[in-house]
């Protein structure tokens, strides 16, 4: 059901964004009265589910969810119907109207991606506001994984700076993104009370953008091991209670909930000891975990010891701070390419395919998370289109600006020729990208 759900808001935030881009190029198109051949939501070789023609415009609907397209007169796109370029050029078509139209008609698409990016991000920052963690507040500090406790953190720090920039608000990708997209190579901490440089070893660039460790920890608020509810056996059982303070496993002195969870977590019915506060006593409980490695209670949650803070904004103040979340989300792409050429990255690491990008999206029908989800996408989707490769409208733009810099248009044979090759090169592309979901999901 999680996979149907996951599956089903990925073709709901195609559906928008496919419809949005490919508007982003018929509305220009019919403002600079160019014929529009087709609009199609996914693509239809062979055949198509739906078919509507109205006025000049077939309308329709593919079986192929891999994109749309519309399909302008006179135009060299993925078609290759290059038959209509046989005749004598029409008023109505692509191929006679003014390049500067012609460039307008083609950055349609990325323009409106862009846009509807922005004004996304700006109304959920409108209706919801930001939630930020002041890193004053973390007053257990951070707890650690292994593998940023092998970059040199430990539990108990207090981040204070990165670089030479205060950190004033605690948030994890900001300290990942600095690492990976800024080659941040030194991070401040308070530690025991006294202020220590964590060195940052450019290896972990790569190792932070791998598939198995993009879903770490690394870093996390650290909390006490105090139980808000307890819903299942064995706890209900074995008697454990609200307000129950962890202080021991199987021996083992604990103090916070991401020590406990490293000894139980993933241990299906296993016996355990478990030391425990309550009040002024301190009881020992045997139990064993259920069969899914867990024994029933839920922790105290991070706002019943930090004071999370919430900044709202007006609509007007809403506004730019949208544009500045997409434009830091645009920047970051820019960067992580950066990182590919200079070889910090690799480039197999950070590409997926559909199951990839399905794996983005909640496993529960949650509007926040799928309008910010579907405003990622919209704005990558804009970037990628930009790209100045044949086949997508990066490369078009680029035929047309080499015909605006020099007067002389590039021959339709070079662009149908340039066409067919991004075609190929994008194909194979998909196919690489979708190949390494399948190798990753058989690996695990």
């Amino acid at each position: 059901m999680e996979l149907i759900i996951k599956i089903c808001q990925l073709l709901l935030s195609l559906t928008i964004l496919v419809i949005i881009h490919e508007c982003g190029h018929f509305f220009p198109a019919k403002w600079f009265k160019t014929r529009v051949e087709k609009f199609y939501l996914f693509f239809n070789p062979w055949f198509s589910l739906v078919k509507k023609k109205i006025g000049e415009t077939e309308y329709g609907l593919g079986w192929l969810p891999l994109g749309g397209y519309v399909k302008i007169a006179g135009m060299v796109d993925e078609s290759f119907d290059m038959d209509q370029l046989n005749s004598e050029p029409q008023p109505w078509e692509f191929r006679s109207k003014p390049a500067w139209q012609r460039l307008i008609i083609m950055i349609g698409g990325v323009t409106v991606n862009f846009v509807f990016g922005f004004l996304v991000f700006a109304m959920l920052i409108w209706v919801n506001g930001k939630e930020f963690l002041p890193t004053k507040e973390l007053k257990y500090g951070i707890a650690v994984d292994s593998l940023a406790y092998e970059m040199g953190f430990r539990d108990g720090d207090q981040i204070v700076k990165i670089g030479n920039q205060t950190m004033d608000k605690f948030d994890r990708n900001v300290i990942l993104k600095s690492i990976v997209l800024d080659n941040a190579s030194e991070i401040h901490v308070m530690r025991n009370g006294q202020d220590q440089i964590v060195k940052i070893d450019p290896v972990y660039i790569g190792l932070l953008t791998k598939p198995e460790t993009k879903s770490a920890e690394l870093w996390s608020i650290r909390l006490p091991a105090e139980v808000a509810k307890v819903n299942a056996n064995p706890a209900i059982e074995k008697g454990i209670k609200e307000g129950d303070q962890f202080i021991s496993v199987n021996g083992e002195p604990v103090a916070y909930q991401h020590e406990v969870r490293k000894k139980l977590n993933g241990k299906i019915n296993t016996p355990f000891t478990l030391g425990i506060k309550r009040g002024m006593d301190s009881l020992q409980i045997d139990l064993v975990s259920n069969d899914k490695g867990m024994i029933g209670i839920q922790w105290q949650p991070a706002q019943h010891y930090v004071n999370i803070q919430m900044e709202k904004f007006s609509f007007l103040e809403s506004l730019p701070a949208g544009v500045a979340t997409g434009w830091d989300l645009l920047t970051g792409q820019l960067k992580a390419f950066k990182q590919m050429f200079a070889g910090s990255i690799k480039a197999k690491d950070s590409l997926g395919g559909f199951a990839s990008i399905t794996n983005m999206f909640p496993p529960s029908w949650d509007w926040i998370a799928f309008w910010r989800m579907t405003a990622i996408l919209s704005i990558i989707l804009g970037f990628m289109n930009l790209l100045p490769i044949p086949a997508l409208d990066g490369g078009y733009v680029v035929f047309l600006l080499i015909e605006v810099i020099t007067g002389k248009k590039v021959p339709d044979k070079v662009v149908e020729k340039a066409t067919m090759i991004g075609f190929i090169l994008l194909i194979a592309l998909m196919i690489y990208a979708n190949g390494l979901d399948v190798f990753r999901g058989m690996s695990k």
